[in-house]
């Protein structure tokens, strides 16, 4: 039998097998362990004392975050620039309340300040931005967890139950307020209507797509219309632009990419702009992040991201358009469910030329 290809970036899958046989209180004091000697602080709910045992989020549950400041270099912490792309705070996640708050694969942004994120054991997360007085993140608050529903009703079993129905990897928001999410494993996108009720099949690109390394980037494509939405396989970087109002997805442009990093995410921008995120991972060089901005084929701007910087699995990216005509940037890890990761959520502010 051929061994399956471990995905890129996915450093920690054999520690989430090992994890998973762990009881969730055995994984959070695991969690701490690692993580001791750091102080916690929190935006939204303190408590006196951690709970004894996490507990599985309810439907429609409110969560209290906790939400830890991080520098963009631990090792020099003046620094707040990687080239063009201007640090604008960030912060780690975790949750005393549940033990679901774990990876987290897309998001998006509506308005200037509401999050909402989807994860690969079939979580919907959504929380509020707190922005300081010069518009840094510095924290979340009215932060809630719910579960995915299947097209019978029923929430979607989460990989602890050794089911990968739940896998979602890609998330955006149409203009109609739909939400669309890609699956991998079982390969597909689903819209959520806005106004509820049942999940339902959408166009999605034929493939074919290895087991882990599938429809990873999914964005809103407004300017191809307003049912329009564009899908990257991560594997490939091949992408193509779909319709709710077409049976075919027409195959778009291939991300030029070096063949070590995979495509993650994509968001659009005005003006016929694509930002891209890639990410590769070797046992060598650890996790290294590129955002690549692209005008059709021609680079605009790109940032680099690699250690020492703070960095983990990034696979999340949404861009939010600011009143001084920069572009906001919110970067978003998937921790595996892996104690030796972590929940990041990064903002870059970008000035388009």
């Amino acid at each position: 039998m051929m061994r399956p290809r471990l995905k890129r970036g996915r450093q920690s899958d054999k520690n989430v097998s090992a994890m998973e046989m762990c009881t969730a209180p055995e994984r959070q004091r695991i969690g701490a362990w690692l993580r001791a000697g750091v102080v916690v602080s929190s935006i939204a709910g303190v408590w006196a004392t951690p709970q004894s045992s996490p507990v599985a989020p309810t439907l429609n549950g409110a969560i209290g975050i906790d939400a830890v400041p991080v520098p963009l270099n631990p090792q020099d912490p003046s620094e707040v620039a990687i080239g063009d792309f201007l640090y604008a705070g960030g912060l780690e996640l975790t949750s005393r309340q549940t033990d679901r708050l774990h990876g987290l694969s897309d998001l998006f942004v509506t308005g200037t300040d509401r999050l909402t994120a989807i994860g690969d054991d079939g979580i919907l997360f959504g929380a509020r931005l707190v922005l300081d007085e010069s518009e840094r993140l510095v924290g979340v608050e009215d932060a809630h967890l719910t579960l995915l529903t299947g097209e019978d009703g029923k929430p979607l079993p989460g990989r602890a139950a050794g089911d990968a129905e739940g896998d979602a990897e890609g998330l955006t928001q149409l203009a109609s307020g739909d939400r669309l999410v890609s699956f991998e494993r079982r390969h597909r996108i689903w819209l959520y209507p806005a106004a509820g009720g049942l999940p339902r099949r959408v166009p999605a690109p034929e493939g074919p797509f290895s087991p882990n390394e599938g429809m990873e980037a999914l964005a809103a494509d407004p300017e191809a219309g307003a049912d329009a939405y564009v899908v990257g396989a991560e594997d490939s970087g091949d992408t193509w632009t779909c319709r709710l109002s077409s049976t075919a997805c027409i195959q778009g442009p291939s991300v030029d990419k070096p063949e070590e990093f995979g495509l993650v995410a994509i968001t659009r921008l005005p003006g016929m702009e694509t930002a891209y995120l890639l990410r590769a991972f070797d046992e060598a060089r650890g996790t290294r992040i590129t955002l690549k901005i692209l005008r059709s084929t021609t680079l605009v701007a790109r940032m680099d991201l690699a250690p020492p910087m703070t960095i983990d699995n990034f696979e999340g990216l949404a861009a939010v358009a600011r009143t001084d005509g920069r572009v906001r940037f919110y970067l978003l890890s998937d921790d595996n469910g892996s104690a030796s990761q972590r929940t990041l959520l990064l903002a870059f502010d970008w000035r388009p030329r």
